[in-house]
C-alpha cells in the first residue's frame, strides 16, 4: 500500500484488506502504520465520512449502537 498517495486512498485500501466492517477506532488503528500515523480520532471519521460520500462505504451500527463503516459491494447482474 506503500504506493498509495492520499490518506483516503491508503483508508479504503485498509479497509478493503481488513473484510469486515470498522469503526473509527478500528480505522484509527490501521492508518497507526501508514504514512500519516499521526491521524487521530477526528481526522479519520472525516476521513470515512469522505469515502461514504464518494459511495465507496456505507454507514451503518453495530449491535452496540457504534457507527459502522463496510464496503458497498456490487448489485451489478441482479434480479431484472
Amino acid at each position: 500500500m506503500a504506493d498509495l498517495t492520499t490518506r483516503r486512498e491508503y483508508l479504503y485500501a485498509a479497509v478493503q484488506q481488513h473484510g469486515r466492517p470498522v469503526t473509527t477506532g478500528l480505522a484509527e488503528q490501521l492508518m497507526a502504520d501508514s504514512p500519516w500515523p499521526t491521524a487521530r480520532r477526528n481526522t479519520t471519521r472525516k476521513t470515512l465520512r469522505g469515502l461514504a460520500k464518494q459511495g465507496l462505504l456505507a454507514v451503518g451500527q453495530d449491535p452496540e449502537g457504534r457507527t459502522t463503516y463496510h464496503l458497498i459491494t456490487s448489485t451489478k447482474g441482479g434480479t431484472a
